[in-house]
Formats: structure tokens, C-alpha cells, sequence
């Protein structure tokens, strides 16, 4: 039964509004979260590419029988693999709507980025509110330990390993902040705070995290799949001797 809309990255928040309306029933459905081991590899990109758009792809594919339509960032919001993936999934036969979310005319103030709350809490709600927005109550703000800048990792308990008193930088923040093409906002990051620099491996985002890592002196990481034991000592050291 067909009762799900498919989406990832941050699809501008008028088309979401349009398709829930015309889809009230149907169940948001985040397409580059990992269900491994259950939806098994397509196979279909090669093996060295970005895993959160091999996991769109596979999802797609897995779940093509309840879902109803995707509606699929494409702009300089996501990135060129996202609207490939896009073209590719239409040619498969899929409903694929194609979005673009780059305004830069107004940033919300970011609450959540900044707050105490666990670093994995924070990003999850973030992400959490794209489809629809819940606040929480009782948020409080904190002074910057230590800085995570990137996008959400497809393995989110690294996040784990950071203190509360983490703010959180770069493609997050700006989903937050509601400018997710931003890249002024994207680049920014207090340049006293230790921070670590987090892209998935192949993603073209990796330039960004390098560079603005040599450029503040934090730690580069790039993860491809699960963190390994050795990038988790990475990420251990750094905090514990910045």
C-alpha cells in the first residue's frame, strides 16, 4: 500500500506544506537514513560514492511499493549527487518532485545549535523539525567547549562521544536556522572553539571540511560508512587534549 512521501535534505518548506495537504494521511519518510541491514545494497552507483545517496537509492528501491511520491532537493540546498539521484529515480519510474531551497533573505536565530542539550539530541531534533517543526521546551544555552561542523552523519552515535556543551556548525545549522544553501553561514565557525570538521566520505562537502580545518586549526574526519575505532581515537584525542 502506498502511504508514504519520500524525501531527503531540507526541500523548501512550501512544498512540504502543499504535499501534506494533498497527502494528509500519508507518513514523511526521511530516505537517507540508514536501514541497513534490512534494505540490502541495489548495486546501482558504484562502490566508492557518497553513502547517504546510495542509501537514498536503496531505500527508494526497497520501499518503491508504499511510496507515493518523492519530493527531492536538488539545489545548491543539497548537492549535484542529490539531483542525479533524482533524475535517476524519475527514470525508474518514481513521482519525483524537485525542489530548491536557497533563499538567503532570512536566517532564524538558531537555539537548539547553541544549547547544552547532548550533542546527538541536538542534531536529531534539528533534523526532526524539517517535516514539522515541534519546539522544546526549556532549552538552555551554553558557552562553545568544543564545535561539530558538517552535516548529520550516517552514524550518529559518533555524536556520542562529544560533551553537551558542543555547538553545532555548517549544513546543520543552517537547516535550523531555515537558510540551508547559505554558505557564508555554512563556512562560519568561532575560531577560539575546537572544532571538529565532519563530511561523509566522497561528498563533495569534504573540500569545505578540509579546508576550514587546516584554516581554524580543528580535526578533518571523513567517515564513509560506520566510524571506525581508529577515527573514534581521532576524535577522542582532539577532545580530550583541545
Amino acid at each position: 500500500m502506498k502511504n508514504k512521501i519520500g524525501f531527503w535534505g531540507y526541500p523548501h518548506p512550501k512544498v512540504i506544506e502543499r504535499v501534506k495537504s494533498e497527502y494528509p494521511q500519508a507518513t514523511w519518510f526521511d530516505l537517507d537514513f540508514d536501514f541497513s541491514p534490512k534494505v540490502p545494497e541495489s548495486n546501482i552507483l558504484p562502490e566508492s560514492y557518497c553513502k547517504i545517496i546510495k542509501q537514498i537509492i536503496n531505500n527508494s528501491l526497497y520501499f518503491r511499493d508504499e511510496i507515493i511520491k518523492i519530493v527531492a532537493p536538488i539545489g545548491k540546498d543539497k548537492c549535484d549527487s542529490g539531483w542525479f539521484a533524482a533524475q535517476l529515480l524519475r527514470d525508474m519510474g518514481f513521482d519525483v518532485e524537485e525542489t530548491k531551497f536557497e533563499t538567503f533573505e532570512y536566517r532564524k536565530p538558531v537555539v537548539i545549535s547553541t544549547s547544552n542539550m547532548p550533542l546527538y539530541d541536538k542534531v536529531t531534533a534539528i533534523t526532526a523539525n524539517i517535516v514539522e517543526e515541534k519546539p522544546i521546551d526549556n532549552i538552555v544555552q551554553c558557552k562553545p567547549k568544543f564545535g561539530f561542523w558538517g552535516v548529520p552523519p550516517n552514524d550518529l552515535d559518533v555524536l556520542n562521544l562529544f560533551p553537551d556543551e558542543t555547538h553545532v556548525y555548517g549544513w546543520t545549522r543552517c537547516v535550523e536556522a531555515k537558510v540551508p544553501a547559505d554558505i557564508e553561514l555554512e563556512m562560519y565557525v568561532e575560531p577560539d572553539v575546537p572544532t571538529v570538521f565532519y563530511a561523509q566520505a566522497f561528498c563533495s562537502k569534504t573540500q569545505l571540511a578540509k579546508y576550514l580545518a587546516n584554516k581554524y586549526n580543528g580535526l578533518y574526519i571523513d567517515i564513509d560508512d560506520y566510524a571506525t575505532n581508529s577515527v573514534k581515537a581521532k576524535i577522542e584525542a582532539f577532545l580530550r587534549l583541545r
